[in-house]
């Protein structure tokens, strides 16, 4: 078995993982690291003769088999129905209420008629889910809401207008009605009902159009036409009845949301995004905790963000900015359960009231980036949106997309404009502390000095004119996706090697799984044409294509001798017939999507085509499909259609950069590997510094990993980073996917980790692009099981189906954020959406006093807890960062085997006013019995007792990594002390040290927090108290920290090396360990992959060596005559996760690092042994080992045949 030191130190990974110590992934990287298009390991002497062959082992049975296993551990959502339907609550009923003494009040029933109309319009009513408006119940109410505000709100059906009027006055913009109290009930109940409905599996979402608004009201306050706050009541109830942990609330309405931010401030488990106008204070509601420099306060400190606009006339390309670079990549990590959206159109152009100039395309475009999030349950609750026209068209915008239907095309889609970029700029420095998605190396933030040779830029510094509002149109469509494919392609075929990768097999597995799945029936397939002369001759020479068609009447000798005049190529008889028909079937699809015939498309064809050249074949590739099917569109369409190319083949499209480099029209984005020019196909073309040339500078976008191991982290923060923000600027007419799949985990080649719901994210991503016009055309990807898989999953998002839960076991790489980095700074100077600047804000000092750290404690629901992190003393003074680092003393040898260091990073002073500069302390702290820990801690959860108490890490910045040191409490009796892979960093190494913790005597001295209206305070002392033990840390507070100016902050972070010497820890024990404990690293061995470690995110591995026997064998009792049921839940707390059962008694409790609740039975019980229902590997809680015996291998049959439908293979 084998693991990653460096992956398995993270709690959060753990968990994610299933607790599958196996790691299929890492075995597959192993032992194919090296190849680039099937090229040997390095070690091989034939090195260049194989390159050109194409050669390649085929992979080893058990490694196939991990890989399955690991693909139906994961949760795929792909053989689950996809749940249909949208859920609509338009409730006449709600139009109840009106001001009795201000006819011209914006908040009245016109709003609804106006909405009601537009919907029958458009023909939406009929499409959705009805659902009559329910009365919420008082005790629902009263999970946000004081019963005395409650029953003084009830009194008001009672009262005539002048005492209505007089408590209305009482409040801050509100008018009351006789029948404002029970409209405001049947408000908040709507949206209760559409969250049992979405939670109960009856709609996939929901829209509730209601009135009242609800997002100001607060605990025991009316405010802003609020009386009850309908979103935040239906959080608390998802989490109440449903069992929901984690919920996202977005609130787009043009105002800030301040009653629903003051009812979480202090929460985890609901991440509270809003993006509203602010104007340093100045628009309603005046609120100094509306600005971005409240995060939120105590455990829920991090959770709050705020993106707040100062000037008004902002654009779609804002809010989607906003979206891109700090929603979503916070919400992939807090990965909720639930979102709920504050669903306010008063940022609409027209609104007398936000005075913004977004569009309804902009808004569903928003609509359609939620729907990636939480498996697609998605609830929108009407908040404001006061121009009747853009009120209505926003809605069904929304509502058009919550249906399935394609977003439109921006009209103006542009950049963020340079004030939105400020905003966007104070709101990542102020929650980077809290989120490691978000940790940007440091030349992301340097000052932008480029010379201003856009006259756009300065264009902008004046008024913007908002156009007017566009007509929307939806298309009507036959069907939604189309699909072509045709198994004479699979007659190209290597006549000397019958293993090579590229394989007929390829398509025929990628067609059988999407009929399994009843993927293919649900699309149209379309009949498949071999692509003519004329087509292909728009990308490649006469004289090549008639090389090619020659090669048909060859002899075998004549082919190899052929094949071998190109790199990495055979060729058989039906290569070329094969070949055309691969290019014809894309552009026959192009022709359906673009005539309407379909929406979009999924070209499930061979050989693939990306690296072929104007008059070369290479790398596999004979004829540039999706080139040719790119020029195909723009001949249709009689004029340059604006296409965008995305290529996320592992290896880098060559052939299709060339054929591109030159036009405007084609924007070709490539991520691949590079490794500094040494993969496949090698030299400078992959490298992040080519751009294109002449009029298409600009245009050509490589992502060049330099190593193995991207993930789905690091591909969507690529897509979150870079991809997106360049592609809604270009504004694409159409979208073409050069669709590899040898980035996905197993794959021989490609060495990376895509996993099949990471591809399935970024084509969803993708699909808000064109009109949704978008057709994925496979290339590579060469594990059968990887490619039909990752395919099956991409066809389901364009079927519409919402992308599955995609959890991330780890932030993105450093490597791949260097990599994105890089790649942003050369195009900044012709992408406006890609610069970052630094700026001052411009209002007085926050009223928020400065917190110091305090150790949390663990958050109950789910993985949402985060330990606090300081929160800024002074932010408004700008957002620079100093670091000063601090290298601390050796441990003592009767301490743990760590040392301490500290690291400090000080806000820098801006020109404006400040109460100092605000520090954030982050340290790695000895953490022995007595101790108390100071600094930054990452406290993750207590999962039965198993405390683990973590500090941070700090990302790579300007090429240096900052040490990580771990303190995991004793669990169960059994303490772990781990140690992670040492890491090079640029040649230097650092040591990630574990060091145990027992914290029974930690001194933690903290006030209370201090609410106040505008503001939240949070005073907290730092700790009392250190351990004699330990080296006193001293607190941010005592500015004991020198300040380091901002220019040599860029780039020159020093690299604290605290590393554990060998002779002081004797007693080391493996990352590797099952509920109650290691494992001596006597019984593993390390393995150093891929060579020379010199990549910053290459890791090292270990190698788990099972007892062959233990004492305890004998515990082992009879199978049940029931048998196994693998799928059978916790005993305890019913969870389906990690599982294991008790091979005495057979029951089954969940792992350590869900509940421990097996822990918990072994120590209630004595049973030793229990087998793990996500690997089947089995532990001994007395040895605390894995144990492989024969004694053993009956029930591990039992359960893979239970949890496979066959026998163990080779039981041994």
């Amino acid at each position: 078995m084998t693991s990653t030191g460096q992956d398995s130190i993270t709690t959060r990974q753990r968990r994610n993982r299933n607790n599958n110590p196996q790691s299929p992934p890492h075995v597959s990287s192993v032992t194919s690291r090296s190849i680039k298009k099937g090229a040997v390991p390095r070690s091989s002497p034939n090195l260049a003769e194989v390159k050109k062959k194409g050669k390649m082992k085929k992979l080893g049975q058990t490694t196939e088999e991990n890989l399955i296993v690991a693909l139906q551990g994961m949760d795929l959502n792909l053989e689950a129905k996809a749940l249909a339907g949208t859920g609509l609550v338009l409730d006449e009923q709600l139009n109840g209420f009106h001001c009795l003494w201000d006819d011209s009040f914006p908040e009245g029933p016109e709003r609804l008629h106006a909405i009601k109309e537009q919907l029958i319009q458009e023909g939406l009513l009929d499409r959705c889910v009805s659902f009559q408006a329910r009365f919420a119940e008082k005790e629902e109410l009263m999970l946000v809401h004081s019963l005395e505000y409650i029953d003084l709100m009830e009194t008001t059906q009672y009262m005539n207008e002048g005492e209505l009027h007089n408590l209305a006055d009482t409040y801050d913009s509100v008018y009351l009605h006789p029948n404002s109290y029970t409209c405001a009930c049947l408000a908040s109940g709507s949206v209760l009902r559409l969250v049992d409905a979405v939670l109960g599996a009856e709609i996939r979402n929901g829209m509730a159009i209601i009135r009242p608004p609800g997002h100001h009201a607060q605990h025991s306050l009316m405010d802003g036409y609020c009386m009850f706050n309908h979103v935040a009541v239906a959080a608390r109830y998802a989490q109440q009845k449903h069992s929901i942990q984690r919920v996202l609330i977005v609130d787009w309405d043009v105002h800030h949301g301040q009653g629903t931010q003051f009812t979480f401030d202090q929460d985890p488990s609901v991440l509270y995004f809003s993006i509203h106008r602010y104007e340093q204070g100045r628009f309603w509601p005046h609120l100094q905790a509306s600005n971005w420099s409240t995060t939120g306060f105590g455990q829920g400190q991090g959770y709050t963000i705020n993106v707040p606009w100062n000037q008004v006339g902002m654009r779609d390309a804002d809010y989607i900015a906003a979206f891109l670079h700090i929603l979503l990549p916070v919400a992939l990590e807090f990965q909720p359960q639930l979102v709920l959206v504050a669903a306010g159109f008063d940022a609409l152009q027209g609104d007398p009231k936000g005075e913004m100039a977004a569009t309804p395309a902009g808004f569903a475009q928003l609509t359609h980036l939620l729907m990636g999030l939480a498996g697609g349950k998605l609830i929108l609750s009407l908040e404001g949106g006061y121009n009747l026209r853009s009120l209505a068209e926003g809605v069904s915008a929304s509502l058009h997309t919550l249906l399935g239907d394609p977003c439109p095309m921006l009209e103006s889609p542009g950049a963020p404009c340079l004030s939105a970029q400020a905003s966007l700029s104070c709101t990542l420095e102020a929650l980077e502390p809290f989120w490691e998605v978000l940790v940007r190396p440091a030349e992301t933030l340097e000052e932008d000095n480029m010379e201003e040779d856009n006259t756009e830029e300065n264009e902008e510094e004046g008024p913007w004119e908002p156009p007017v509002l566009p007509i929307l149109t939806w298309p009507v469509l036959q069907a939604r996706t189309g699909l072509v494919y045709d198994q004479r392609m699979m007659s190209h075929c290597n006549l000397w090697d019958s293993h090579h990768p590229e394989m007929p097999q390829r398509i025929s597995r990628i067609m059988y799984r999407l009929e399994e799945l009843s993927l293919a029936r649900r699309c149209l397939t379309l009949p498949v044409r071999p692509a003519t002369d004329s087509e292909l001759l728009t990308c490649h020479s006469a004289e090549y294509l008639g090389r090619l068609r020659a090669t048909e009447k060859m002899k075998t000798r004549e082919l190899h001798r052929e094949s071998s005049n190109f790199d990495s190529i055979y060729i058989c008889p039906s290569t070329f017939a094969c070949a055309q028909l691969a290019t014809g079937a894309v552009c026959r699809l192009v022709e359906a999507v673009l005539a309407g015939e379909v929406l979009n498309g999924v070209a499930v064809v061979r050989p693939p085509g990306h690296h072929a050249e104007l008059d070369a074949a290479c790398g596999f590739c004979f004829f540039n499909s999706v080139a040719v099917a790119a020029r195909h569109a723009q001949a249709i369409s009689g004029r340059a259609l604006r296409i965008l190319i995305v290529d996320w083949d592992i290896h880098h499209g060559n052939g299709t950069q060339h054929m591109f480099e030159d036009d405007p029209s084609v924007l070709y984005v490539s991520l691949h590997r590079y490794d500094h020019g040494t993969f496949f196909p090698m030299g400078d073309e992959g490298s992040s510094s080519q751009m294109g040339r002449a009029a298409g500078t600009g245009f050509t976008v490589n992502v060049a990993w330099n190593g193995p191991r991207m993930g789905d982290a690091d591909y969507l923060a690529a897509w979150h980073r870079l991809v997106l923000p360049i592609a809604y600027e270009f504004n694409p007419e159409l979208v073409l996917v050069s669709a590899g799949f040898d980035a996905a985990r197993g794959d021989p080649l490609g060495g990376c980790q895509v996993s099949p719901e990471g591809y399935a994210h970024l084509t969803h991503l993708l699909m808000g692009l064109a009109n949704g016009r978008i057709i994925l055309i496979l290339e590579g990807g060469y594990n059968l099981t990887s490619i039909s898989e990752s395919m099956a999953a991409c066809t389901r998002s364009l079927l519409g189906d919402p992308p599955p839960l995609l959890a991330l076991p780890r932030p993105p790489l450093s490597g791949a954020l260097s990599s994105i980095t890089e790649t942003i700074q050369v195009h900044r100077r012709y992408w406006r959406s890609l610069r970052v600047i630094k700026v001052e804000d411009k209002e007085g000092p926050s009223s928020s006093k400065s917190v110091t750290k305090k150790a949390s404690q663990p958050f109950s629901p789910g993985s949402a807890e985060r330990m606090t992190a300081p929160e800024k003393n002074g932010v408004e003074a700008g957002i620079g960062k100093a670091i000063s680092a601090l290298s601390g003393e050796e441990s003592t040898p009767d301490q743990t085997k760590s040392k301490t260091a500290v690291v400090a990073l000080t806000q820098d002073q801006s020109s404006e006013p400040a109460s100092g500069g605000a520090m954030l302390a982050q340290t790695t702290l000895e953490a022995s019995a007595g101790g108390a820990m100071l600094g930054q801690t990452t406290s993750e959860e207590a999962m039965g007792g198993a405390n683990l108490d973590q500090t941070t890490s700090v990302e790579t910045v300007g090429g240096a990594t900052l040490g990580q040191t771990t303190s995991v409490d004793a669990v169960g009796g059994a303490m772990l002390d781990q140690t992670t892979s040492e890491e090079a960093v640029g040649g230097a190494t650092l040591a990630q040290t574990t060091s145990e913790a027992a914290m029974e005597e930690a001194t933690l001295d903290q006030t209370t927090s201090e609410k106040a209206m505008g503001g939240t305070e949070l005073i907290q002392t730092p700790l009392a108290s250190c351990s004699e033990n330990q080296t006193s840390s001293t607190s941010p507070m005592q500015g004991a920290t020198p300040q380091i100016s901002p220019s040599k902050l860029i780039g020159t972070l020093r690299i604290l090396e605290q590393r554990s010497k060998s002779q002081e820890a004797p007693e080391e024990k493996s990352p590797l360990g099952e509920a109650a404990g290691g494992q001596d690293m006597d019984g593993s061995m390390r393995i150093q992959g891929f060579g020379d470690l010199a990549d910053t995110d290459q890791a090292m591995f270990y190698a788990v060596t099972p007892l062959p026997w233990c004492p305890h064998l004998v515990a082992v009792c009879p199978i049940p005559a029931a048998g196994l049921d693998v799928t059978q839940p916790c005993g305890d707390c019913g969870t389906l996760q990690e599982n294991w059962v008790c091979l005495s008694c057979y029951q089954v409790y969940c792992g350590r690092y869900i509940n421990a609740h097996m822990l918990q039975h072994h120590q209630d019980s004595g049973h030793p042994l229990v087998l793990s229902y996500v690997d089947l590997s089995a532990w001994c809680y007395h040895c605390q080992a894995y144990v492989h015996h024969q004694a053993l291998l009956d029930v591990k049959n039992v359960a893979h045949q239970n949890k496979f439908g066959e026998a163990m293979p080779h039981p041994h």
